[in-house]
């Protein structure tokens, strides 16, 4: 899905001014780099932008910033990405203010979110609110965007293996007994998933598969994992 969600970004960026906001450590910007004009990421967390800092040297910039308040003159960017952080902020209207201002009159705004009708969906503890497919379209149409939808991955016939382990996932939610670190969730992993696949510093083309994201509507609940939202300044 990493590799997804940034080869359909890359598409988008061509020759553009992109910002990814929330990118971590930037494992998509040296990959979305290759084609854009420049690219600019930030993150509120400063340990993961000082490894980002460490990776890419002089390649590209990170820095440190809160997405209510971006640091940038209006117009400076032709593309705006927020993937798998929309949940977390505390005002998601403030925001899309922000995006409006910061990007050119013909700017886009790029979104992933997890699909909450998902019938999967298994909500962080951290996120403030997730939106359903309609919700996240009338968000940003109420702010100055006009958005198309996709959605990735499609359901697929389900293993008695992963039937299992998602109705005690659900349990476990519900009796609020999934670790909260990172490493406590890594270990539940391997223990029914096995082992599990390193995530690469930096994206390279051809390092997995495609899954290209299908459009959908909003008015339904669409069958994805997530969500993707193509938006364009009103």
């Amino acid at each position: 899905m990493l590799y997804t969600r940034y080869t359909f970004a890359r598409a988008l960026c061509q020759k553009k001014r992109v910002l990814e906001i929330a990118c971590g450590t930037g494992q998509g910007l040296g990959y979305l780099a290759e084609d854009a004009r420049y690219v600019v990421g930030g993150d509120c967390n400063e340990s993961l932008v000082s490894w980002g800092r460490r990776h890419y040297g002089h390649r590209l910039s990170l820095l440190c910033l809160d997405a209510h308040t971006l640091p940038f003159r209006p117009g400076s960017f032709e593309v705006a990405i927020l993937y798998e952080a929309l949940y977390y902020l505390e005002s998601p209207v403030l925001f899309l203010a922000e995006c409006q201002r910061i990007l050119a009159q013909e700017g886009l705004l790029l979104i992933c979110t997890a699909n909450r009708e998902w019938p999967g969906f298994n909500p962080s503890r951290l996120a403030t609110r997730y939106l359903s497919a309609r919700e996240l379209v009338g968000l940003l149409w109420r702010h100055g965007f006009e958005a198309t939808l996709y959605g990735s991955p499609p359901l697929t016939p389900e293993s008695m293996k992963s039937k299992a382990v998602r109705a005690m996932r659900r349990i476990g939610t519900r009796l609020h007994v999934i670790p909260k670190t990172m490493r406590g969730k890594e270990f539940l992993k391997r223990i029914f998933l096995g082992p599990l696949e390193p995530v690469p510093a930096e994206l390279e083309v051809g390092m997995a598969a495609y899954q290209e994201p299908v459009q959908i509507s909003a008015h339904e609940a669409p069958p994805f994992k997530f969500l993707f939202a193509v938006a364009n300044r009103r």
